[in-house]
């Protein structure tokens, strides 16, 4: 403990580091709260309080992650940067970051996309705050400035590389290389020369005639970057929790909802269908009963049973009466919703039109 207090004093203290550590340990504090905080509400602890919804209204943390770096920024100006105001308003200001940040999805998007996959977005720029600013508390500068450096033409050469190299990079699709790039000089220069990701701009422009290149990205993508991919998403699932499968507002649940329109739809028609069918095979059965027995009277030899008695209906019309009593399923053709149905007649009824006489 010693040793560490001591560290402190020397490496935080002393070269007054001080209000940037106490912003980053802030930053970290509020984003891992408010995370473990939203995921209790997600699960429905009751133990635990709920979102807050003045009457009705639901505010985001993001609200108060504005006022908290309100007051650290304004504090700082207004106590000119003395101690130990610096101090506390620097943990207030790092505060107002990790509540800011975790919803910059939402601020991206301008929609509630917290728990859907867009709002991964939120933990990468959250991760690359605190990376960022824990690079700078260790001692790296943004593009390689080295205050104490006397070689202006070396020092001016070195940004200017280090800056074209970070812009190929993230042109290339490689944002978290990039990025951090730009406060370690070899490492954006690493990836502005290897092959760029297949759906980055850069492929687009540079390979697009280069069918040998952009097939050797496609297989160093399988192989590579999607493997590194299913990392970070399982470390993301275990920092922020998993996302929603299927979102209310994602395309794929409109897409899902449409389906299952079409089906009922489709039901629906075939349900109506069959039950027109059914109505026109009994129709066309009495029609052909009643047709039978008014015939039966003129009928010579055959039109009476052996006893004497009237031909009932026909075998054809018993059978389909049958059918319809037992329930048996038929299968009719279902035409698509929207085009206009135009109902046929019997096959077995004969038109008619009546005759004008002039």
């Amino acid at each position: 403990m010693t040793t560490l207090l001591d560290g402190y004093r020397e490496h935080i203290v002393a070269a007054h580091k001080q209000p940037l550590f106490l912003l980053l340990v802030g930053f970290i504090t509020s984003f891992v709260c408010i995370r473990f905080s939203v995921r209790m509400i997600r699960a429905e602890v009751r133990w635990w309080f709920g979102n807050v919804t003045p009457g009705g209204l639901h505010i985001h943390h993001m609200v108060f992650g504005l006022g908290f770096l309100l007051v650290g920024g304004v504090g700082v100006f207004a106590t000119y940067g003395g101690h130990p105001w610096i101090d506390w308003f620097g943990l207030v200001f790092g505060i107002g970051c990790g509540l800011v940040l975790d919803e910059f999805a939402l601020i991206l998007h301008l929609d509630d996309v917290y728990w859907s996959e867009q709002g991964r977005k939120s933990v990468d720029a959250v991760i690359f705050g605190i990376l960022f600013t824990a690079l700078l508390l260790v001692g790296y500068v943004p593009l390689g400035v080295v205050p104490s450096q006397e070689t202006r033409w070396g020092l001016i050469t070195v940004i200017s590389v280090n800056a074209l190299a970070s812009v190929i990079t993230l042109i290339k699709g490689k944002m978290w290389t990039g990025l951090l790039g730009i406060m370690v000089p070899g490492l954006s220069w690493i990836g502005a020369i290897r092959l760029a990701r297949p759906s980055s701009p850069w492929a687009r422009w540079r390979y697009a005639t280069r069918p040998r290149r952009r097939a050797r990205a496609l297989r160093r993508e399988r192989l590579l970057h999607r493997r590194a991919d299913r990392a970070r998403t399982w470390l993301f699932d275990l920092i922020a929790g998993a996302p929603d499968k299927v979102p209310a507002n994602h395309p794929a649940a409109h897409r899902v909802a449409e389906r299952m329109s079409a089906r009922a739809t489709a039901h629906l028609d075939a349900h109506a269908a069959r039950a027109l069918a059914r109505r026109q095979a009994r129709l066309a059965d009495r029609r052909s009963a009643a047709a039978a027995a008014g015939a039966a009277p003129v009928a010579v030899g055959g039109a009476y049973g052996a006893g004497g008695s009237v031909a009932g209906p026909s075998l054809g019309a018993q059978q389909r009466r049958r059918a319809i009593r037992a329930g048996r399923n038929r299968t009719y053709a279902v035409r698509p919703t929207g085009v206009e149905h135009r109902s046929g007649r019997h096959p077995h009824l004969r038109p008619h039109t009546r005759r004008i006489h002039r």
